[in-house]
């Protein structure tokens, strides 16, 4: 199992220098990753200061070089592939391969999609979710792009460099389990981070469930298809060793690949850097 960081866009962490910071501490005390949210107000009734995740996902690449580094998550629909595309190589390039991207629906739709009159048909989201999945893959090629789909259009376009992960850099889809279908967008990629009816971000899922969904994601993988799958699940983990042990073992024992270290949804601590800091230089667990 690999351990990782997760952190907002806002509040202490809109400022691209903390993130370096957080990302240079994080690889001293040996964490895996580092992963930052793509929210341009989440809430908007809540104001906050925000920073671009690629903006803040450059300064910490610069500043390391060995931790992988990341979307959780991008949501596709409201971006322009073509431009995302691009971000995407060039942070690959610049970290010399060392991008994961994370990808869904997005999420408050509300307030994310409709406040700028974008589409907040779950349908129509989804549909230029995976046709703007299907390009990202196409443009990263390096190769000419012909697209003519429901809701994209491309005429011999070629975006150069490609990334310098090949294919592709790992591509992980997140949705709420038990729903099926982003879990089945799931196994077409490279990983799945799911979310869990009885367990709200920052609180572990029951390990049963994990069972569960890495057997369903494992029956929906294309036939003869052995790339490397990871279940990513996350929550607060306990300081002490034996306790997190406890919680994160049947974990990684029922198929989770990545523990994802959050703070919880509802604490008055999610965006606050010290007890953040003071959490990375603990440690990852130890199994």
């Amino acid at each position: 199992m690999r351990f990782s960081i997760n952190i907002p866009n806002f509040g202490d962490f809109a400022d691209a220098r903390t993130v370096a910071s957080v990302a240079v501490a994080a690889e001293r005390a040996g964490w895996d990753a580092l992963f930052v949210w793509d929210h341009l107000v989440h809430r908007k009734q809540v104001r906050r200061t925000f920073g671009d995740p690629w903006m803040l996902l450059t300064a910490a690449a610069l500043a390391t070089s060995r931790i992988r580094l990341g979307t959780l998550i991008t949501p596709v629909a409201r971006r322009r592939p073509q431009q995302l595309a691009r971000q995407v190589a060039t942070l690959d390039a610049l970290s010399g391969g060392r991008v994961i991207f994370g990808a869904g629906l997005g999420a408050p739709i509300d307030d994310e999609f409709g406040s700028f009159g974008e589409p907040t048909d779950p349908v129509v989201i989804a549909e230029r979710l995976d046709e703007g999945l299907d390009l990202l893959r196409s443009y990263w090629s390096g190769e000419p792009v012909n697209h003519e789909g429901r809701h994209f259009q491309v005429r011999d376009v070629t975006l150069l460099p490609a990334t310098v992960q090949r294919p592709h850099p790992p591509v992980w889809i997140a949705g709420y389990w038990p729903r099926r279908r982003p879990m089945r967008r799931a196994a077409r990629w490279d990983g799945a981070v799911p979310l869990f009816a009885s367990a709200t971000h920052g609180e572990a899922p029951p390990a049963e469930e994990v069972r569960d969904l890495t057997a369903f994601v494992h029956q929906h993988r294309d036939a003869g298809r052995d790339t490397p799958f990871d279940i990513v699940v996350g929550g607060v983990s306990p300081a002490e060793p034996a306790r997190a042990r406890d919680l994160i073992g049947p974990l990684a024992d029922a198929g989770a690949t990545w523990w994802d270290e959050r703070r919880h949804i509802r604490g008055d601590d999610l965006d606050k850097l010290a007890p953040v800091l003071r959490r990375i230089e603990q440690g990852p667990p130890a199994l």
